[in-house]
């Protein structure tokens, strides 16, 4: 296996077996790994991300970090007379697709060594970092937003993790952890380039549940754009492996009360303007500063998408509408839903949205939601 930790700006190249998190001039940094994608091997395979092993940058099968999770099942709704192929992320061991990530980057840490890792997290990456760190063995320390669900915090405290609560925005929070990042392993699912190698399957699942094929269009709700990036990346190795004849256009979604991304793609600007990201239900992409925003931009550019804003009483109705239809899910999953209702779409295209997150880690926003119903 041959891989590189290259910097997005200055292009230095660092070992393959470092611990850095971003390059020294400041910039994030990227796998560059050319994964090798077997049909006939992957179907003897049981179902699961780890089917697509040789695709995965991580050396020995004994530090694969796993729950034999993946391969979540992708449904067929209805919004408005209009089908939308949903796949179900929020059905992973601890309720949300971020598995996928915790899954190859807990793999990387214990590949290198590693006896403590941080994170910081508005609570699904950071459960899902707590609970592979403790299969894995390894210490974990997660910092949260002090507004973070109730629900995710008991989630990560019962892993095992130790919480730090820490007040202020969700970019205080990044900050708290960066510090600690000094002298520990960062786990970060923005940060870390190994976290994307493995929400990159999200991909390779879609393109095997589709028989064989790519969809037209995908919609990802995006704060960082861990799924984002990841689907692209994914959907490349596919393109690159001859296995597809064109990426997907990929459509970002934000949600209007917090929505950098959205500004600079509006406005076409290359800058970050500032915003308040305390302003909406959906927590899981309220991210005022998103780290990889030229990169997010770039792959929707890239594969001709666009960005959407959706505000959250479009939320609220499409999450009413997709419990409705018997699918559970928090409200950050149902921008998807929303935005899918605001785009143009061609007759017969197929398009694929994730259910990012399971409705039970926001129990007490789905409840304030009910009363309103009653």
């Amino acid at each position: 296996m041959t891989l590189q930790v290259a910097c997005q700006a200055c292009d230095a190249v660092h070992r393959s077996d470092t611990r850095l998190w971003r390059c020294g001039c400041g910039a994030a940094l990227d796998v560059g790994f050319q994964g090798a994608i077997d049909v006939d091997a992957i179907g003897r395979r049981p179902p699961g991300m780890w089917r697509y092993r040789e695709a995965l940058p991580i050396g020995a099968d004994a530090h694969v970090v796993s729950f034999n999770e993946g391969f979540t099942p992708v449904v067929r709704m209805q919004f408005d007379g209009k089908p939308l192929s949903v796949k179900q992320e929020n059905l992973f061991p601890t309720g949300s697709f971020k598995d996928r990530g915790a899954s190859v980057l807990i793999s990387r840490a214990l590949e290198l060594g590693v006896e403590k890792v941080v994170e910081d997290s508005s609570g699904n990456a950071g459960a899902a970092v707590a609970a592979y760190a403790a299969k894995a063995g390894i210490e974990c320390e997660i910092y949260v937003p002090e507004s973070t669900s109730p629900g995710k915090l008991a989630q990560i405290r019962l892993y095992g993790a130790n919480l730090i609560r820490v007040p202020g925005s969700r970019e205080d929070t990044a900050r708290a952890a960066m510090e600690a990042a000094e002298s520990h392993f960062y786990a970060s699912h923005v940060w870390n380039p190994f976290f994307f190698q493995g929400t990159k399957t999200y991909a390779f699942e879609i393109w095997e549940q589709l028989d064989f094929s790519a969809p037209d269009t995908l919609i990802v709700p995006t704060g960082h754009g861990t799924m984002l990036i990841g689907a692209f990346l994914g959907f490349r190795d596919l393109l690159e492996n001859g296995l597809i004849a064109r990426l997907p256009r990929m459509i970002a979604v934000q949600a209007a009360g917090c929505a950098p991304l959205y500004r600079m793609w509006r406005d076409q600007s290359a800058n970050l303007a500032p915003v308040d990201s305390s302003g909406t239900i959906a927590e899981g992409i309220a991210i005022a500063e998103p780290t990889r925003a030229s990169q997010i931009l770039d792959i929707v550019h890239e594969t001709g998408g666009r960005i959407v804003a959706v505000t959250d009483a479009e939320i609220e109705r499409a999450l009413l509408d997709i419990c409705k239809q018997g699918l559970y899910a928090e409200p950050t999953s149902a921008t998807a839903v929303a935005a899918f209702r605001k785009i143009p779409t061609e007759r017969d295209e197929c398009i694929v949205a994730p259910l990012t997150g399971h409705g039970l880690k926001s129990t007490e926003k789905l409840l304030k939601l009910t009363e309103g119903q009653e």
